[in-house]
């Protein structure tokens, strides 16, 4: 099973990215997936999670309205688009995997971990 994050930078206050989860060894149609991110000095956060279905997704308050997930699951992938990106935002952002089928849900345990890509967000 492998999960690769990519599409982090460097990027000025408002700015966008779009970050990307290239996903293998797995079923991705039968997968959640989350995105999360951890800050240095800080606990690691769920940035957002899509189910299996696709029809429930789920965001961190802090990125409501600016983040947005999405899945492509004949490319293998998901995304996460990102708006309106602030200082805040700064952090490492991992994606993470769920394949126990839970169609319309996102979990809270996860299984499989890629790596992380780095944003970092200018003032």
């Amino acid at each position: 099973v492998q999960l690769q994050a990519s599409g982090g930078g460097l990027v000025q206050a408002g700015g966008s990215l779009r970050l990307s989860c290239v996903t293998a060894g797995f079923t991705l149609d039968y997968a959640a997936i989350g995105w999360f991110r951890q800050a240095p000095g800080k606990e690691r956060e769920r940035v957002s999670c899509v189910s299996a279905n696709g029809d429930t997704t789920k965001y961190a308050d802090s990125v409501k309205g600016r983040f947005t997930i999405s899945r492509d699951n004949a490319k293998h992938t998901v995304y996460l688009q990102m708006n309106s990106l602030q200082p805040e935002d700064t952090a490492v952002y991992y994606c993470a995997a769920d394949d126990k089928y839970r169609p319309n849900s996102c979990p809270t345990v996860y299984d499989y971990w890629g790596q992380g890509t780095q944003v970092t967000v200018s003032s």
